[in-house]
């Protein structure tokens, strides 16, 4: 018989055996939940951050650099870090400051630590903050269904200071950043896990979702949206955040709109508006998650409102005084419903090729008022606007929007409505 250590060994071995066997996880991609504020109109999600891990709401940011979260108040932490001036850390940053903090260390107030510009960009207000790094945790998803939580250990984001959440949507601490960016959300997720620089955002006006990494995206009742019509990123090259250095890059997501229809006619304004100026980065169109509704140049919003009148009277829509902030509101007497929203004009935004458009019906242009009216979801943004045309959430809920930070480009499903599923039937039931 043998003897026990003997016994021991050969089952040590087998145990062994097998764990060495089990390769760890790793996700192909990650899910996060997106839900519409109803008193600010933002849209926020929960960032699983620190040790002990804490449910960090923060504004969900499609253009903004980075995550950052408030770091002068109650943020506790064994696992925050903060990366030394000239480090690889700071370097992949951008960073080029090197902060001193006179008051006691704490999490955001370190010595010989390289800085960044944490950004509301809801009120454009900015600040010098602390680069720092902790734990963080995430779902990871098939595509259908939520599946194991995975961590990343050292995600990068920026300390900001309490004053800088005036403005955001009560309870949350902070903005996540889904720019293009170094640290931006989805280039830290991909990097971690060795997916590819790929993110998708479905907008609801409840809870929505955005996924990370490569497909399927798959919704209740089982459809697959696979069907996606894409047009390139443009890079503008001055960037439109609340403070930068000179030289930096925008990285919020402009798409190249060549012309604007209602009802299958071209809107008459100034096309060069539409284009990015190459010194100023004046002009062009962006996504927006923190407008809540689309913004264009006052030139641009009057010939566009005036159209969209006109070929609402042509079917006998009757327009009542306006309702702030929107320029053109109707009655809803004549306005029937359909499976995508009031049966208004149709919008197109027409790309690089009259192939390519991104089409916006009733239910992606109109709000509701009252049982009695309904306004044009579009307002003015001035006459000295920075960005021409600014696509903002009510304009992208119930779509798929796919970022391919890899090949530049950006897809489209338009509206889900019309597939019979919209963006609030992902399935958050896990089944790991």
């Amino acid at each position: 018989m043998a003897s026990s250590p003997t016994i021991f060994s050969v089952l040590f071995l087998f145990i062994f055996s097998l764990s060495s066997a089990q390769p760890s996880f790793r996700p192909k991609a990650l899910l996060l939940p997106v839900t519409k504020d109803k008193s600010t109109l933002q849209y926020t999600t929960v960032i699983n951050q620190r040790t002990p891990l804490v449910a960090a709401s923060v504004v969900f940011d499609l253009g903004g650099r980075n995550l950052w979260v408030d770091c002068d108040k109650d943020y506790v932490s064994t696992t925050y870090r903060s990366p030394r001036c000239n480090s690889a850390v700071c370097s992949r940053t951008g960073s080029t400051g090197c902060g001193t903090c006179f008051s006691p260390p704490r999490p955001g107030c370190s010595n010989n630590t390289c800085s960044l510009i944490p950004d509301n960009t809801v009120t454009g207000t900015a600040t010098s903050g602390e680069v720092a790094i902790d734990v963080v945790s995430i779902q990871s998803t098939d595509g259908s269904n939520p599946g194991r939580v995975v961590k990343i250990p050292n995600l990068i984001f920026g300390c900001g200071a309490t004053f800088l959440l005036k403005g955001l949507a009560t309870g949350t601490v902070g903005m996540a950043g889904m720019g293009r960016h170094n640290i931006g959300l989805p280039s830290q997720f991909a990097a971690a896990f060795s997916f590819n620089r790929k993110f998708a955002v479905c907008l609801n006006s409840g809870r929505g979702v955005a996924f990370f990494g490569n497909g399927p995206y798959v919704f209740l009742p089982g459809i697959q949206i696979s069907r996606l019509q894409t047009t390139p990123l443009l890079v503008n090259p001055v960037s439109t955040a609340s403070a930068y250095s000179e030289g930096e890059k925008s990285t919020e997501y402009f798409i190249g709109v060549t012309d604007i229809k209602i009802a299958d006619k071209s809107v008459p304004i100034n096309k060069t508006l539409l284009k990015i100026d190459a010194t100023t980065g004046v002009g062009g169109t962006k996504l927006s998650t923190v407008d809540p509704y689309t913004v264009m140049e006052t030139s641009i919003f009057n010939a566009f409102t005036s159209a969209f009148v006109k070929a609402s009277a042509a079917m006998n829509i009757t327009r009542v005084p306006s309702v702030k902030p929107f320029g053109a509101c109707f009655s809803t007497k004549n306005v029937f419903g359909t499976r995508v929203g009031y049966a208004v004009p149709d919008i197109q935004l027409v790309l690089q090729s009259n192939d390519v458009v991104w089409r916006i019906s009733g239910g992606n242009s109109m709000v509701s008022i009252s049982r009695d009216v309904i306004c044009l979801g579009f307002v003015d943004g001035g006459v000295n606007a920075r960005t021409s045309v600014v696509i903002g959430g009510l304009q992208l809920e119930d779509n798929l929007i796919e970022f391919d930070l890899a090949s530049n480009r950006l897809g489209f499903s338009s509206t889900l409505l019309g597939l019979r599923t919209n963006c609030a039937n992902f399935n958050f039931t896990s089944t790991a």
